[in-house]
């Protein structure tokens, strides 16, 4: 935080409030504030900084504030197991009340959905929980969840098409050189799919693994 406060403050020559926002699950103890620099004769450096630590705080304090921030990291707070569905449903509640254009709106459920991830049991009760809200705003948060629905329909089709051109330029190579070293396949499996295709155009020209190893160290 110190050194990200420096930086900042050198680059643009104006006052930094440094606040950390802290966002995993556990643990749950409080984190420091603080980072000193000290010397037996004299304390060089006490530097403070605020801390949002999102696991200590209450998701039903921010359910009612109308900020898409506070929307957003909802999903991330303090929830009890049995409240994920009806917590996941206050903050696209919240989310269609706010005046938000579809790129910003899609982004706050995108991350809302990206954390609470519900099980089949926790989607049953999260749909039962949206038919007990009015029509109008029912309707617009189906619509958001449909649209996550399509995104990963469309995400795991993409997926599965580069997994399989992953293992089709694997097998290429295998038939040309026998076992192909798994950190060589590692690495296979990490090229861009631009990478990938024009591993897929050369591999060919290939004399031995040597050939192999020399590209991916230059393009990978």
């Amino acid at each position: 935080m110190f050194r990200y406060f420096a930086r900042l403050h050198e680059k643009h020559d104006l006052p930094i409030y440094p606040i950390a926002i802290f966002s995993y699950d556990a643990p749950h103890r409080p984190e420091p504030d603080r980072y000193r620099v000290s010397f037996p004769d004299q304390r060089v450096l006490d530097f403070r900084y605020a801390t949002v630590q999102l696991n200590r705080l209450n998701w039903r304090d921010f359910v009612r504030r109308p900020n898409p921030v506070a929307t957003a990291l909802m999903a991330k707070m303090k929830v009890a197991p049995a409240d994920r569905p009806r917590v996941k449903l206050q903050c696209l509640r919240l989310l269609t009340t706010l005046r938000l254009d579809d790129a910003k709106m899609h982004l706050i459920s995108g991350f809302v959905d990206q954390y609470l991830r519900l099980d089949r049991r926790e989607q049953r009760e999260f749909e039962r929980e949206a038919k007990r809200i009015e029509p109008e705003q029912r309707e617009k948060v189906m619509q958001l969840t449909t649209q996550w629905h399509r995104k990963g329909r469309r995400e795991g089709r993409r997926e599965g098409r580069r997994e399989g051109r992953i293992e089709l330029v694997i097998q290429l190579l295998g038939n040309r050189f026998g076992t192909i070293p798994s950190q060589a396949r590692r690495r296979i499996a990490q090229l861009s799919d631009t990478r990938l295709t024009a591993l897929a155009n050369v591999l060919l020209d290939f004399a031995s693994l040597d050939d192999l190893q020399i590209w991916l160290a230059k393009k990978g």
